[in-house]
């Protein structure tokens, strides 16, 4: 992919979000891993549009990610979300599967929390809880970036220290159980063997994900404050004796849904108040 062509196709997009947007002004976004995009039926909805109608966007085809943009408002706060991923063993190149964060840039979205469904590798994060990403691992062994983009310099961790505190805030009001952990971010579609499991687990990683990644660096490297949460819906690999199903990952998560609610609303809120101290 050049810089003309890839600029070119967001151009489109862009075009045809804003004929359909009217009175944009979102500066938050929030990206919903599987099983997680019942989060929209929190959201009071101005827009939906199936990102397959979003020109050279790439279509969401695994289970739980419905593949769709979301404009509305939570608690009166504007954002986006997108209701679904893509990843990169679906077949897609690196500029596709970070497409949504590049799109979210030129939106005007300044404010980003990436979140997935995860396999905990880390036998003291029990599963059915939260996990919020401290750093990762890049597992894809894939580069995001071009060599026209900048990446994040910064000496610290792409997931910003303060949107990290204020989750740990959040969660200690409404009494959830938040883990923090490293990331382990892997191509898939195959889940890791016990013994990948161990080697991951033997240089920090908490939780194993087959995304996030991508648009984190993406999204870091264009400006965006991104904030980073796992529900962890299982056991990794060697740590149980039960198999790995993509179903039990919809489940768990579907089975803590309210409280993954409760959890991102008041993160929106707090996020909304610290851009607005900011401006």
């Amino acid at each position: 992919m050049d810089k003309t062509t890839l600029n070119d196709y967001l151009s489109e997009s862009l075009s045809f979000l804003k004929e359909r947007f009217s009175g944009f002004n979102a500066r938050i976004g929030i990206i919903l891993g599987s099983g997680l995009g019942p989060f929209v039926d929190n959201i009071r909805v101005f827009n939906t549009i199936n990102t397959t109608d979003i020109p050279h966007y790439p279509a969401s085809t695994v289970s739980g990610h419905s593949g769709r943009l979301v404009h509305g408002t939570v608690e009166g706060i504007e954002l986006i979300a997108l209701q679904g991923r893509v990843h990169t063993y679906e077949g897609y190149e690196q500029w596709q599967v970070t497409y949504p964060s590049r799109l979210m840039h030129l939106l005007g979205v300044r404010s980003l929390i990436v979140t997935n469904s995860s396999g905990s590798s880390n036998p003291d994060f029990e599963p059915g809880n939260f996990m919020l990403i401290r750093d990762h691992h890049n597992f894809i062994f894939r580069d995001p970036l071009y060599q026209w983009e900048e990446p994040n310099m910064e000496p610290f961790s792409p997931y910003n220290k303060d949107y990290i505190s204020m989750a740990k805030n959040i969660a200690e009001k409404l009494d959830l159980k938040l883990y923090e952990g490293v990331l382990s971010a892997n191509l898939g579609p195959t889940y890791e063997t016990p013994a990948e499991v161990r080697f991951q687990r033997s240089l920090g990683g908490d939780a194993a994900s087959m995304s996030t990644f991508p648009e984190v660096t993406v999204a870091r490297s264009l400006g965006i404050k991104v904030l980073g949460l796992s529900v962890l819906t299982n056991y990794a690999a060697g740590l149980t004796e039960t198999p790995l199903t993509h179903d039990e990952v919809t489940e768990t998560a579907d089975s803590v849904s309210g409280n993954f609610s409760n959890l991102i609303t008041e993160l929106i809120k707090n996020i909304n108040i610290n851009n607005k101290e900011e401006n």
